[in-house]
């Protein structure tokens, strides 16, 4: 831990002019420019007002690769029409998590921008982040639309929500709960010893640490944080989509208050935010050259494809402003103290472990290892009216889908390299970082399909089990 008086790091007026004019305020200016005046927000909420399953439901919505259990011998052994229904419920299942993951965006847009604004001196960032937020609410209300009326046509009432990437929506969460062995569910549900005083003691004590090593910077903190605390509500901590797995509620609590009080730190969110951009450009990509491919041959483009055309190009945007200021404006501030240093280490190598850690055999474009929740998803989607299984059948196809090598685990496996290229290049590029953050050390071990297979084995025993144990 890091002792002593904290440095006296106030920004100078110098410093602020010296940024203005600078190459990365000049991309931003033409980054909010470009962002304004563009209209696929608004194509994306009309696009979402006039979609229609049925028009849409006999065409692939995304190249086959891009399904949910692609690769496997169950995909292989299935009709034509449920290929259809697990590409789109892949679409689904990825835009839920997408629009999780943008509320929380939208939250620290508001955290980082508070900071900016006490600054000084960045005003059209902040103007642009404004923006952002706005079009992240169209964005979410477009995937939420669609994804409800498909899941309905496909599967009824059953639920397959986050649980694609580790995170169960509250409707499923007790039959959730009777399934998962206890120490993995322990993990996911403790808040510490399941002591509520020790919980409040906990997190008020990392956020007193936050406040007392940042206090030379408290004239930053944001206002966003100020209004929260004011009316007595809590350091927000998402509990779903990327944020909800990066780290426990109580880490991202405490990382929140270094995003909302330190310039540099606010800066350093971005790099976890580019990680978030590069992940769905990273799967987001394949439809955009689905949608040109479909266009150039006059044939026709199913709305939810088109969605994936113009959110992308609604995100290049908001891609060009993370990486801007992740890469370059932080050096407009005062370098970061040991201890900025390590904080700001400590959430990428959180980030790394827990969302850019494995290989999925059934879920490309998913860079963890599966985990017993995403387990419970394939469990209930095989044992829906899409495919009717009971559940001795279920549980030996999911034993062939994931312990088994085949063409599944070489598609994610060629979407982990993809991304890992596009992480390296960002994080290579700060100096500040730990030597495992700057090389993606973590995520790049993981991109082995014999680690995936033992993980998986083992995960998929144990759960399996518990699934017996619960029809006994």
């Amino acid at each position: 831990m890091i002792v002593g008086k904290p440095l006296d790091r106030k920004i100078q007026s110098s410093t602020l002019s010296e940024a203005q004019g600078t190459k990365h305020s000049l991309i931003i200016e033409k980054t909010f420019h470009n962002n304004t005046n563009s209209d696929y927000t608004e194509k994306l909420r009309d696009l979402g007002n006039e979609f229609n399953y049925a028009s849409n439901s006999n065409y692939y919505w995304s190249p086959p690769e891009l399904s949910l259990l692609y690769g496997t011998p169950l995909y292989d052994a299935i009709s034509p029409s449920q290929k259809l229904a697990l590409n789109h419920l892949y679409w689904v299942g990825n835009y839920n998590h997408t629009a999780v993951s943008e509320a929380t965006t939208s939250i620290y847009n508001m955290v980082t921008s508070g900071v900016f604004r006490a600054v000084g001196g960045y005003e059209t960032l902040c103007n642009e982040l404004d923006f952002e937020t706005d079009q992240e609410s169209y964005h979410i209300r477009t995937f939420q639309k669609i994804g409800y009326k498909t899941k309905m046509a496909i599967v009824g009432k059953t639920i397959l929500g986050n649980s694609l990437y580790g995170k169960s929506d509250k409707e499923n969460n007790n039959w959730l709960q009777s399934l998962i062995p206890h120490p993995v569910r322990d993990f996911f549900t403790s808040s510490g010893n399941g002591d509520s005083t020790f919980t409040e003691y906990r997190d008020n004590t990392l956020n007193a640490i936050a406040k007392t090593m940042l206090s030379d910077q408290k004239q930053y903190y944001s206002r966003y944080l100020q209004e929260l605390e004011q009316r007595g509500e809590p350091i927000p901590a998402p509990a779903d989509g990327l944020g909800g797995r990066i780290a426990p509620r109580h880490w991202l609590r405490f990382f929140t208050v270094h995003w909302g009080m330190s310039p540099f730190m606010a800066c350093q969110y971005y790099s976890l935010r580019y990680t978030a951009n590069a992940i769905l450009k990273n799967q987001e990509y394949p439809y955009v050259r689905y949608f040109r491919e479909l266009e150039q041959k006059g044939e026709y483009i199913p709305t939810p494809t088109a969605v994936s055309y113009y959110h992308l190009l609604d995100e290049a945007f908001h891609t060009t402003i993370s990486q801007t200021i992740a890469k370059d404006m932080y050096k407009d501030f005062p370098k970061p103290t040991a201890y900025e240093k390590f904080v700001s280490g400590l959430a990428i190598y959180m980030a790394q472990r827990n969302l850019l850690s494995g290989l999925s055999g059934v879920l490309p474009g998913r860079c963890v290892y599966d985990d017993p929740m995403l387990m419970v998803f394939y469990y209930k989607l095989l044992k829906s009216p899409l495919f009717g299984m009971e559940t001795k059948e279920a549980l030996d196809w999911m034993e062939k889908c994931f312990c088994q090598e085949h063409e599944g685990y070489h598609v994610g496996l060629k979407y982990h390299q993809s991304l890992l290229e596009s992480m390296r290049r960002l994080f290579g590029s700060l100096d500040y970082q730990w030597k495992i953050n700057r090389e993606m050390g973590i995520m790049a071990a993981g991109g082995s399909i014999s680690k995936a297979l033992q993980k998986n084995t083992k995960t998929f025993k144990e759960f399996s089990q518990s699934v017996i144990e619960q029809q006994s």
